[in-house]
């Protein structure tokens, strides 16, 4: 089948090393599958086409609802841009969700396809942050943020296929793709996050995930 405008095309990124979690957290066993393979599996049941990305030395053979396996780059934008570069050109939509967020819901991944449909060039899901938050420099306090105009960010992040693409000529580079989209003038939509949603960081965190999933979270 040729995929078509209205089609959604999902890049999996998961060539990280771990550094923090002492190793390839993406293929670590979470319940009865790895972190990879949840997060693929969740882009397979709301994607019309799915790419991982994946580290030199991990090329995963056999993966299933996978369309296409990509080496990453140095940092994560490359990794994005490896991804994006085998998305086919006809697809209007894609969505960037990190591997290491191995329990988002196929409601999230709505949302935010939902909200690039209704006219955003972008939308990634966000919480309200909880902490009080200050601007620091060289060991000193240097202002307190207000807290009310802050979310924290998490991924699935959906864009228009055109807007991701031209956000990524000249090879920029940002923490994440909506940052990128946002520099380049596009309009990016805020949806609600999950709480159960967290990014797999250290050890402790896949115990927390692992905590999560016998509570019945997904």
């Amino acid at each position: 089948m040729v995929p078509s405008d209205g089609d959604v095309a999902t890049i999996v990124v998961a060539a990280g090393s771990g550094r923090r979690f002492g190793g390839p957290k993406q293929f670590a066993r979470l319940g009865a599958e790895t972190v990879l393979e949840r997060s693929v599996r969740l882009a397979r049941r709301s994607s019309d086409y799915v790419v991982v990305v994946l580290p030199v030395d991990r090329l995963e053979a056999g993966l299933a609802g996978v369309d296409a396996v990509v080496v990453g780059g140095a940092t994560r934008s490359e990794s994005v841009r490896a991804g994006l570069a085998v998305v086919p050109s006809s697809v209007g939509i894609v969505v960037v969700h990190d591997a290491a967020r191995p329990l988002a819901s196929e409601s999230l991944f709505s949302r935010v396809v939902t909200a690039v449909r209704s006219g955003a060039d972008g939308a990634v899901p966000g919480l309200p942050v909880r902490d009080t938050l200050k601007s620091v420099r060289d060991g000193w306090v240097r202002a307190t943020l207000d807290r009310q105009s802050l979310v924290a960010v998490q991924t699935p992040q959906a864009f228009r296929s055109a807007a991701l693409r031209s956000a990524h000529e000249g090879a920029p580079e940002a923490t994440d793709d909506a940052s990128l989209v946002e520099a380049a003038g596009g309009r990016v939509a805020l949806v609600s996050g999950e709480e159960w949603n967290m990014k797999l960081t250290t050890p402790a965190d896949l115990r927390l995930a692992q905590a999560w999933l016998d509570a019945g979270a997904r």
